[in-house]
């Protein structure tokens, strides 16, 4: 599908940076997904998440790819390249025909011919996919298949560090306002303190 090793080398570099990077979590799936498309040498990149109840995908981040494909229509989890979500990398050779394909008419339209789709995998469990998208027919390569599953992969756990990160900030903000109550009870006492001491004579 690709470039050559090197390439794939640097863009995984410069993925893995992102993902450390202090950028917010939208920044950091876009920068992926524009990593891939120019890495891949691609028509179009997205990160589609699992809805709570895992029954559609929804496009979080999308790099290269219009608007009305976009808004096609709900993605099934179900009907839409499902067997992503079994845990392993699918190619689609032929966009326009293959019945694994939710949207084939609209993939026409869109100038899209093959499809990658690799699960993006946290802790064991699916929550989404990473899909890239070629405007001729391409056979992906294992090499292909194993930059976009470290690039899911990373993507994952952006997602994973900015949870954890608001959840500390929730946290902190928590006990930085229990800790004002706290030192402003203090004060009260201490006010309270002094009034009763009795003044030397």
């Amino acid at each position: 599908m690709g470039k050559n090793k090197p390439t794939y080398y640097e863009s995984l570099y410069e993925v893995a940076a992102a993902v450390n990077s202090a950028r917010t979590p939208g920044s950091v799936l876009y920068s992926i997904v524009g990593k891939v498309v120019d890495a891949a040498g691609a028509k179009g990149c997205s990160v589609m998440l699992l809805s709570p109840d895992r029954k559609l995908l929804l496009h979080t981040v999308t790099y290269g790819l219009s608007d009305s494909y976009i808004r096609k229509g709900l993605i099934s989890a179900d009907k839409s390249i499902s067997g992503t979500l079994k845990g392993e990398p699918v190619v689609v050779l032929d966009a326009t025909k293959d019945k694994r394909v939710q949207y084939r008419e609209q993939a026409r339209k869109a100038g899209i011919a093959s499809i990658l789709s690799v699960p993006m995998t946290l802790r064991g469990e699916v929550i989404g996919v990473i899909r890239v998208y070629t405007a001729e027919p391409r056979r992906s390569t294992a090499d292909d298949k194993y930059f976009v599953s470290a690039v899911a992969n990373l993507g994952a756990i952006a997602l994973e560090n900015a949870r954890l990160y608001d959840a500390v900030q929730k946290d902190y903000e928590v006990l930085q306002k229990e800790m004002l109550e706290w030192r402003a009870a203090l004060g009260y006492e201490w006010i309270a303190e002094e009034s009763v001491v009795p003044v030397e004579e």
